[in-house]
């Protein structure tokens, strides 16, 4: 699930690893007979560890023999069966993109001449930093504070996130309407905690941090000395802003992440800073009202700003722009930016072949370009047809079980009936594709494109301020291999990139698609509309309260239940999970499978299937489940995930939800005193 506000510069450099949902469509069967299938269309035994026990640990059992069998590569930080996805998907847009190199047409030009600078790693060498000396100049220039915020506004056009992030989004307390959006933002490290923890991994973290800065510099042309106090600077600078910085957990409550001030109001929390510059150079249109996201990091920033020497300020800004551009930079550049943000944060030896690298950028900038002849060949009507199906009947499911609740009094249990009914499902690809024709793309001239496509995209949500929003909007592109659930908008999102084997085949039975998509992933994200941080919106996507105060206790204890749960989970080492910051993830893994699960069986009641390749309908759910999670995570990418991901590792995502339900002991027939059964069971929804 996307952050509100939705700032995503392309040119951020931190290597943060999203982890990849499960999603697929259903062809249901007619006839009330126990189905004959065949075998490929149960669960792939060689995937499991039959050896293990499904009652001692349910993630072993369902994944061990592919996790065996499937070292992690050495250009990823973690491998599984979603990977195995996504690059399939990766695969067939890279044949789309060298058709679109070869043979371009007036549809395909743009993605193709992207694609081919990106790939053009002789211009890229040839032309070393010279694409950068025009912004590295403007910062040299600065003479006087008061030129800040013009200058500031001109990199944050080209994609370098300094000091803070703008941008615009939905008001969240007028869901009709859009606003500006200002974040915090400007650090190189994954979060604030690293700059302020003192334990002594962390400290080594910063060294390490800060002689990566120094190498950075000395290959962008700093003699040794400039570059070692460079280095201090920048960690300086950065841990300031640090000091004023929300935590992750804290940054999950959207109480806490909505300040609307009046323009006067922000000037006089901001003293010194010249909004009014900024706003023009940046090319917002007239700004009213803004949302400070946290006023405490913007008045600590303002303070930040003052205190600190020109020259310092001149010093943070460079690094800003070089390290942000790194990845399209010659390969010296490249090479060290990879080897802290990849092999040091996330344990990966090697980087990525270019070719991924490539379509990734490509599908970053001009998504819906490069999505819509995806779409073309990977999403037929009849797979959205099947994936309407499935979350129909999740639907079905949840409707039932919001009326059936016991905990829930009459009055909250009406709104929240009405909030799912009102819940949008987008599926596939969006109804209106987006228009690229005012992004300029130059063929060999890679950073410049990349920096053109981050000032397009800002300007693209700029012009959004003031006006009405658009309900049918995308946050992914369609081949993308997630989903998520955007509370402001109250939908749920399904890229086509998702609905794909190995999750989804027409040659599955209900029980493996139900198992691998609908539990995992479309009743997870329905059920984000009602996890610690989407109740608290209504089915409008306004930030109100229209929870009874005694159903909000109820749910409390209830989430607290799973935050206990999952914060007694060691993640790696002694590194245990935060429940809290994962307490949504959690909630909505929880409520997701079991909601699958109720929907499987409201089908099979009217279709009934027997045994398929040993398994029960049931068993064979919860493996299917399981093995979407199948895979394996490097140890240094587990602890920056335990640190900064609000999704709880996979393993857990599975025996942490099993545990927690009757109908996975049931259906394994485990004793009461088995590992994957909890004395004290959590349960929201």
């Amino acid at each position: 699930m996307p952050p509100a506000p939705q700032l995503r510069p392309l040119s951020s450099h931190l290597i943060l690893l999203a982890l990849i949902l499960g999603l697929a469509p259903v062809c249901a069967r007619a006839g009330d007979a126990p189905a004959s299938v065949t075998d490929d269309a149960s669960i792939d035994h060689s995937v499991m560890d039959q050896n293990a026990d499904p009652c001692g640990n349910f993630f072993r059992y369902a994944c061990g023999g592919w996790i065996d069998a499937n070292p992690i590569p050495a250009d990823e930080s973690g491998w599984g069966l979603d990977h195995v996805l996504a690059l399939h998907n990766r695969e067939k847009l890279r044949a789309i993109l060298d058709k679109a190199v070869a043979r371009p047409t007036p549809d395909t030009q743009k993605i193709g001449d992207f694609y081919a600078s990106c790939m053009d790693e002789s211009a890229i060498e040839k032309v070393g930093l010279s694409p950068l000396k025009p912004m590295l100049e403007r910062i040299d220039a600065l003479t006087v504070k008061d030129q800040l915020p013009p200058l500031l506004a001109q990199l944050h056009r080209a994609g370098v996130e300094a000091l803070f992030r703008f941008g615009a989004g939905q008001d969240a307390k007028d869901a009709e309407s859009q606003i500006a959006i200002a974040d915090q933002g400007g650090m190189g490290l994954p979060d604030r905690d690293y700059y302020l923890k003192t334990d002594p991994s962390s400290v080594k973290l910063r060294d390490d941090y800060r002689a990566h800065i120094v190498r950075m510099l000395v290959l962008a042309g700093e003699n040794q000395t400039d570059a070692d106090k460079h280095a201090n600077t920048v960690l300086s600078v950065e841990t300031a802003l640090a000091k004023g910085a929300l935590d992750r957990v804290a940054r999950r409550d959207p109480q806490q992440t909505y300040h609307r001030l009046e323009r006067a109001e922000l000037d006089t929390l901001t003293p010194g800073f010249d909004w009014a510059g900024y706003f023009a150079d940046v090319g917002a249109p007239q700004v009213k009202l803004v949302d400070i996201t946290e006023k405490k990091f913007f008045q600590n920033a303002a303070h930040v700003i003052a205190a600190a020497d020109l020259g310092d300020l001149k010093t943070y800004l460079k690094w800003h722009l070089i390290s942000g551009a790194a990845t399209w930079l010659p390969k010296a550049l490249v090479d060290e930016n990879f080897a802290f943000y990849g092999t040091r944060l996330t344990g990966t030896t090697e980087n990525k072949p270019r070719w991924k690298r490539c379509v990734d950028i490509v599908d970053e900038a001009l998504g819906e370009d490069l999505g819509r002849a995806y779409v073309a060949d990977a999403y037929p009507p009849e797979a959205k047809a099947g994936t309407e199906a499935m979350v129909t009947a999740i639907s079905t499911a949840f409707e039932d079980d919001l009326k059936t609740l016991d905990w829930m009094s009459p009055e909250t249990k009406a709104k929240a009936l009405v909030k799912l009914g009102q819940m949008r499902k987008k599926l596939g690809y969006p109804d209106h594709w987006r228009d690229y024709g005012e992004m300029t793309v130059t063929r060999g001239d890679m950073l410049g494109n990349a920096s053109h496509a981050a000032g397009f995209e800002l300007q693209r949500e700029l012009n959004k301020i003031g006006k009405p929003i658009d309900r049918g909007e995308w946050g992914m592109s369609p081949p993308t291999v997630n989903a998520y659930y955007d509370p402001q908008m109250n939908d749920i999102n399904l890229p086509a990139g998702i609905l794909q084997p190995p999750f989804f085949s027409p040659k599955y039975d209900d029980a493996v698609n139900f198992g691998a998509t609908a539990g995992g992933t479309v009743g997870h994200e329905m059920t984000h509309g009602f996890d610690d941080e989407g109740r608290q919106y209504d089915g409008r996507g306004n930030l109100t309260d229209w929870w009874t105060k005694a159903d909000a206790v109820k749910f409390s204890r209830r989430a607290q239940c799973v935050v206990d749960q999952y914060s007694a989970y060691t993640a790696v080492d002694n590194i245990h999970i935060n429940g809290r910051l994962t307490l949504g993830e959690n909630v909505a893994d929880l409520g997701g499978v079991r909601l699958g699960y109720v929907a499987l069986m409201n089908i099979l009641a009217k279709k009934p299937v027997g045994l398929i390749g040993g398994f029960t309908p049931a068993q064979r759910y919860f493996i299917a489940y399981a093995q979407s999670w199948c895979g394996a995570t490097r140890p240094e990418s587990i602890r920056l995930r335990t640190a900064t991901d609000p999704h709880s590792p996979p393993e857990f995502r599975v025996n942490g939800v099993v545990s927690d339900l009757p109908e996975f002991r049931a259906a394994f027939s485990c004793k009461a005193n088995a590992a994957m059964v909890r004395a004290k069971v959590c349960r929201v929804w």
